[in-house]
């Protein structure tokens, strides 16, 4: 059964709320049991742009997992705009560090995949697809395989398949943790484009405490064993924000400073 999406989906309407209360996870790992996440709780806002920072161990990626739908806490309760999350779901996109682009497909194939079980007309979704296309700068290349494309070609691709069935909530695990620092600085700016274009809540994880700050609403950050948030700090000033303002500055030092003595 398909999601109860449309490609049509008004950019006014707010979704993409996110509310996680009370949950923890352990892990049995040789032996031992490891906490994983304990009592955490977070409420993001529809349109907000979050990224969550911590050392490893820390339980980003597990928390990322449980937004997507992929497992599940062992106590307390994660919902997206007041569904509890027992599934994936296209109302969840996601984008991985590797971009996992299918190989035999081309560009504009691996974006229609996403659009496969959704309603809609063919031309409808061709419409999308090359709508994505255009969005993520990737004109031209409609019919390339990904092994002809970049790194940062191929993440763009992988972001503009995430966004394919309009997600009110769109999940990113490290995606530009494999590109070197040129591409990456281009490409946090073009996800910023992105975004303010469509609308989606995005919740980052990322190690990268200059890129949670460059891009985001708020930056969470976490303590691991267990994994617990630490504090979460407000990012003020307009896009595209300067690194080198005396207030990024300062956010700057206070995550690394916090983060140095979080660490193991």
């Amino acid at each position: 059964m398909a999601d109860a999406l449309t490609l049509s989906r008004p950019k006014t309407v707010e979704v993409g709320s996110v509310q996680i209360s009370d949950v923890s996870k352990t892990f049995r790992v040789e032996g031992r049991t490891v906490h994983a996440l304990d009592d955490v709780s977070l409420a993001i806002a529809s349109g907000e742009f979050i990224s969550i920072v911590g050392p490893s161990g820390c339980g980003k990626s597990t928390l990322l997992r449980f937004l997507a739908g992929l497992d599940g806490p062992d106590s307390g309760r994660i919902a997206v705009d007041g569904e509890v999350i027992d599934r994936p779901s296209l109302k969840r996109g996601i984008v991985f560090q590797d971009h996992r682009l299918l190989p035999w497909f081309s560009v504009e194939k691996n974006i229609a995949l996403s659009l496969h079980s959704l309603a809609g007309s063919e031309a409808e979704k061709r419409e999308r697809v090359q709508y994505l296309i255009d969005l993520v700068g990737l004109s031209g290349f409609e019919k390339a395989l990904p092994h002809e494309l970049s790194g940062g070609m191929s993440q763009r691709a992988a972001i503009a398949r995430g966004l394919a069935p309009r997600p009110p909530l769109l999940l990113l695990d490290e995606p530009l943790g494999a590109l070197d620092s040129l591409t990456r600085s281009y490409l946090q700016d073009e996800l910023l484009a992105i975004w303010e274009r469509e609308k989606s809540t995005v919740v980052m994880v990322t190690h990268d405490v200059e890129e949670a700050i460059y891009l985001s609403d708020r930056v969470v950050v976490m303590e691991p064993r267990p994994g617990r948030i630490a504090k979460i700090f407000e990012v003020s000033g307009k896009r595209p924000r300067h690194r080198d303002d005396p207030d990024f500055v300062t956010i700057r030092r206070e995550i690394t400073d916090l983060l140095a003595h979080r660490r193991d």
